[in-house]
């Protein structure tokens, strides 16, 4: 598969250094414009382009991989749906229900795919939960809980991140990963309600406490900020179940209500370096090889499915 990276920042890296361990991927071009783009396709060794219609004009490719901000996605994802090629987009795939629809009906027309790159579902914690209400271990799940929690990122080229009209903000940004997670364990939910806070000299909301109501009786909570304060990223999560609970935090552990205790193994058996802010991990490993392999086979994701993309932003939506 025969791949044009469309944007070379920290998310970009990461996926260039994965896609050096996939056989059957091979970055042949890049899109970017900027210092930092030129420098460091140079340094990779990859033609640099200024659009994709451009790169597509001289190299063959299958796949283009958006890594650009958030606000882009909808314009390069239609601009190469209109080239013939399959799409990865990172998270979120757009700032609206009707622009994420848009992009997979054009996709329909090209006869090609869109692959929203939800990297939480190819987590060894995250498969591992969908495995545990799978196979009814604990009983049905009750109850959950989430928390991702950052400083205020500094590391943002610009301020496109603290403007509503480019990023959708926190919500979008940080609190879409716990979200998708919940939409594929639970469904899409019922209600949200919400609070939210802020300093007087902040560039957004702060601070998100969410409360969602799902299907079945199961509630969930969920906290999402950028602190104005160092604190170190941190996300962690638990599920409680009829006969159990379940819990992400510095590992994965399950409590039985017979008194077993399970350490789940949730290694990377192959760890790769992130360009991002990131430690090394098999996360983006997995997720690429996936998504290449759809699209070799001319497939949409069953990991990470439209519906599943589609219902999340309908729910983000009602967040504001």
């Amino acid at each position: 598969m025969r791949i044009a990276l469309v944007g070379l920042g920290g998310m970009g890296s990461t996926h260039y250094l994965n896609y050096l361990h996939i056989p059957q991927a091979q970055v042949v071009a890049a899109v970017g414009q900027g210092e930092k783009d030129r420098a460091r396709a140079a340094e990779w060794g990859l033609p640099l382009y200024a659009t994709l219609t451009e790169l597509c004009a001289v190299e063959r490719v299958e796949l283009a991989d958006i890594c650009a901000p958030t606000f882009l996605h909808k314009p390069l994802a239609l601009e190469a749906f209109g080239l013939g090629l399959h799409v990865i987009t990172e998270k979120p795939a757009a700032l609206s229900l009707a622009d994420a629809q848009e992009m997979y009906e054009a996709a329909d027309r090209a006869g090609r795919h869109l692959y929203v790159a939800q990297v939480l579902q190819f987590t060894r914690e995250v498969e591992t939960l969908h495995e545990v209400v799978r196979d009814g271990r604990y009983g049905k799940p009750l109850d959950a809980c989430f928390e991702r929690l950052s400083a205020r990122p500094g590391w943002v080229q610009g301020s496109w991140l603290f403007e509503k009209e480019k990023s959708g903000l926190l919500p979008f940004d940080l609190h879409i990963h716990d979200l998708d997670m919940m939409v594929s364990v639970f469904g899409e939910p019922q209600s949200v309600d919400y609070t939210s806070c802020a300093g007087p000299d902040a560039p957004c909301r702060e601070q998100y406490r969410f409360r969602y109501a799902f299907a079945g009786g199961v509630t969930a909570s969920a906290e999402a900020a950028w602190f104005n304060a160092c604190l170190p990223f941190t996300a962690r999560w638990r599920v409680y179940f009829e006969r159990g609970l379940l819990v992400c935090d510095g590992g994965l552990t399950g409590y039985g209500a017979d008194g077993t205790v399970t350490a789940f193994d949730v290694e990377d058996p192959v760890k790769v370096e992130c360009g991002a802010n990131l430690p090394p991990s098999g996360w983006f490993l997995r997720e690429l090889s996936h998504f290449v392999e759809r699209a070799k086979e001319n497939r949409p994701s069953e990991r990470v499915p439209r519906e599943q993309v589609l219902s999340v932003l309908r729910t983000l939506e009602k967040i504001t």
